[in-house]
């Protein structure tokens, strides 16, 4: 989804600026950047110093997070300008990024508080297009980490690490670890297993008070995680072995290995942990004999997706627990347990916490339950009977938190799930029932007013599907009537930056749909 220009926005509002969209409801107002005189402001003297680049960094990983489809990639800042008040300091920049081949103008809003540590991504808008960029842009530009982690829980792991495979591969040139090849039989795959289970066991229980002799353990136990690491993946020049890997898995499963790399990962050391993060994910998809060993072994030790869970409310451990749990959702069985946990509930906060990277994590791991597509359909109903069962506290919480939270990335990245969600045929009956809530129409209405055009554009695919109810209950009907002008008005310059005919065609029904109403009685 393309961001568009900011005039447009201003452009599609100025027929209803200052007047309430809904006659029965107080129109909730976007307040995350109140007006403010000049003299708030002070000027920006160098775009190109590094702590105002790595602002610009943030804004632009942070709106390919949220925004797949989108790759932005830094190219410079233009200028700014800051403010400080007593919450901390707002910036706003004007940058020069890159989308796939295509250079062009951003104006961004970054919120910053040192105190608490918190960094917030207000707005990123499209300004202007300069033109493709010769040379395919700059090649030196650095991967930003929180990418890799949000799209893929196993990548998340990978980068870091990647170097390592051919670290712990036996060169030609290192006699000492070539006169080892002589002095000792190479571990079989459970041996190694064995190995690693058995300094865990020392790691969890052992309150070793000789440091050298920890510290050597350690060391050990981090070698060890590294070479099952190689064993599942590789060593960068060739690739595992099959029979190697389901080894592997059978002895790893075959004890509570899994059970202690968990409570043990906060002991390890940052490498270590994104090598036992990397671990447990493969082992998840790996089959013996088309089975999947992992599913059977937490289907019998279920309470460890508990602690998993649980880790979203450690700062240090958060991500490496949240790839994990995203690993073992795909399990059908595990995702249901999740799902119907008191846990669920947890996500709603979750997803608000005032880290970005945690938050984001929590809110992959929450759509993957909610709406995965890699699950089997069974598990589809199993989302729907959820939703049925649930629908009062569940949706409650949902409008409450997410698409009416303060945060501009909370409140784009829980209306696109929502449309998601409602869209699913599976959950035709949860649709029906969220699109007969006059509340609910609010909450969308208000949405369609925001000065961001990639939640109008979702807050429009599910405002949609209150226009095409074709039993739509009186008071639904008494509120399109009687902001059937201001609506019209709206979607006369309501359009995406590029074309799109599916959208364009909707729209038209949407307009032909509310014009076409009568008042109903109520009965």
């Amino acid at each position: 989804m393309m961001i568009v220009i900011a005039s447009t926005f201003c452009h599609a509002f100025t027929v209803i600026d200052n007047r309430k969209l809904l006659n029965s409801f107080e129109v909730v107002l976007n307040t995350l950047d109140p007006s403010l005189s000049k003299d708030d402001w002070q000027l920006i003297k160098d775009p190109k110093d590094p702590k105002v680049v790595d602002i610009a960094k943030f804004a632009v990983n942070s709106e390919n997070i949220i925004s797949p489809d989108v790759q932005l990639r830094l190219e410079s800042v233009l200028n700014g300008r800051f403010r400080v008040d007593n919450n901390g300091t707002t910036y706003e920049l004007t940058i020069v990024a890159i989308d796939f081949d295509e250079e062009s103008e951003y104006k961004t809003m970054v919120f910053e508080n040192y105190k608490d540590n918190v960094r917030k991504l207000i707005s990123i808008t499209w300004i202007k297009r300069k033109g493709p960029k010769g040379g395919g842009g700059k090649s030196s530009e650095p991967q930003p980490i929180v990418v890799q982690r949000l799209s893929s829980p196993i990548q998340a792991v990978t980068a870091a690490a990647a170097s390592s495979f051919r670290e712990n591969s036996f060169g030609a040139g290192d006699s000492t670890k070539m006169k080892g090849l002589f002095k000792s039989k190479p571990k079989t795959p459970a041996d190694l297993v064995r190995q690693t289970r058995e300094l865990l066991m020392y790691v969890e229980r052992v309150n070793d008070t000789r440091e050298g002799k920890r510290e050597e353990k350690m060391m050990e136990l981090s070698k060890s995680i590294r070479e099952l690491k190689i064993i599942l993946y590789g060593n960068g020049e060739s690739e595992p072995l099959a029979e190697a890997c389901a080894q592997l898995t059978l002895e790893f499963f075959k004890e509570n290995t899994l059970r202690l790399i968990i409570n043990c990962l906060p002991n390890l050391n940052l490498e270590t942990r994104k090598d036992a993060t990397q671990v447990v994910a493969n082992l998840q998809r790996q089959q013996v004999q088309s089975r999947l060993i992992a599913c059977d072994y937490l289907e019998a030790n279920i309470d460890l997706m508990d602690k998993l869970i649980l880790g979203y409310e450690n700062t240090e451990m958060a991500l490496h627990y949240g790839a994990m749990l995203r690993e073992c959702i795909r399990h059908q069985s595990v995702a249901r347990y999740v799902l119907e946990s008191e846990h669920m509930k947890k996500f709603f906060d979750y997803i608000q916490l005032p880290n970005f990277d945690i938050a984001a994590d929590a809110a992959a791991t929450f759509k993957l339950v909610i709406l995965d597509q890699e699950l089997l359909t069974r598990h589809k109903s199993t989302v729907a009977e959820f939703l049925s069962k649930n629908y009062d506290w569940f949706f409650t919480e949902y409008n409450s938190k997410l698409l009416e939270s303060s945060n501009y990335i909370t409140r784009r990245q829980a209306v696109k799930l929502l449309a998601d969600m409602l869209l699913d045929r599976s959950n035709s009956a949860v649709m029906t029932r969220y699109v007969s809530s006059r509340d609910n129409l609010r909450i969308l209405m208000n949405l369609l007013r925001e000065s961001s055009k990639s939640i109008q554009i979702e807050a429009f695919h599910v405002f949609k599907l209150f226009a095409a109810n074709h039993n739509k209950p009186p008071d639904i009907v008494s509120i399109l009537v009687a902001n059937r002008n201001k609506l019209l008005r709206l979607f006369a310059d309501f359009k995406t930056e590029k074309e799109d005919e599916q959208f364009e065609a909707d729209k038209a029904q949407v307009v032909k749909e509310i014009a076409a109403l009568e008042p109903k009685e109520n009965k």
